[in-house]
């Protein structure tokens, strides 16, 4: 695990504070608390962090030994200090295969609570456990594949051309099925966060702070109430 306290303290206080857009949540989706508490102070959101990681890290590790077929379960915590980096919490693999969560420095800022924290780091978790990357790359390379096979059949002829067409189709493979994946993670990010004693309930308070993506075509990222639905179904069957 690395993560990076002491430069996070210093940096936190030149955050410029996130405006974000305040969403109605249909009737459909119980009512939240916390929506509208206070930004916290950086010496609670470093607090917070540092528990937070220590607390459901080990909980993540064990879910994805038992859950999944993962050959690095050793998760390693980053703090992203990049400036420009926004809200943002994201997974990835160094060359090795050893799976990153990364944070950015505004995303712990805007966290109210240990809860919404603990909710996105197990989200992250989650992409891993279940195998997210590799998935999309596949279907990023059959897109390709499919696309640029059909722009051959339609009478394209030129290696530019056909490059163009397998970049789109790769796009397109890529993005088609990310929806599904986030409410994936979700879903079992609720689980790991409610194990480690965090409540995902709680946590998902954070999907009420930030802009809402709708439901566009071949966007990345499912709308925040159905976000909010999944985990509190996950939730109460616990």
């Amino acid at each position: 695990m690395r993560i990076l306290p002491l430069v996070l303290f210093a940096i936190l206080g030149a955050c410029t504070p996130l405006v974000v857009e305040q969403t109605q949540a249909p009737a459909a989706v119980q009512p939240v608390s916390q929506t509208t508490s206070p930004r916290l102070s950086q010496r609670q959101a470093v607090e917070n962090f540092e528990f937070v990681v220590n607390r459901l890290e080990p909980v993540a590790e064990q879910y994805c030994r038992r859950q999944s077929q993962q050959v690095n379960c050793d998760f390693q915590i980053v703090v992203d200090d990049r400036p420009g980096g926004g809200v943002n919490a994201f997974q990835t693999l160094d060359r090795n295969g050893r799976p990153i969560i990364g944070f950015t420095i505004p995303l712990i800022a805007e966290a109210r609570n240990r809860d919404e924290l603990a909710l996105v780091m197990a989200h992250e978790a989650a992409h891993h456990i279940r195998g997210h990357i590799a998935r999309q790359q596949q279907n990023a390379a059959l897109g390709g594949l499919l696309i640029g096979t059909l722009a051959g059949a339609l009478g394209a002829t030129d290696v530019g051309s056909i490059e163009s067409a397998q970049r789109l189709g790769a796009a397109v493979g890529a993005r088609s099925y990310s929806k599904e994946f986030e409410l994936e993670a979700d879903a079992l990010g609720a689980r790991i966060a409610a194990a480690a004693g965090f409540d995902p309930v709680r946590g998902a308070a954070f999907f009420q702070r930030i802009p809402d993506p709708g439901n566009r075509f071949l966007g990345t990222h499912p709308p925040n109430a159905e976000r909010m639905r999944t985990v509190q179904r996950v939730a109460a069957g616990l």
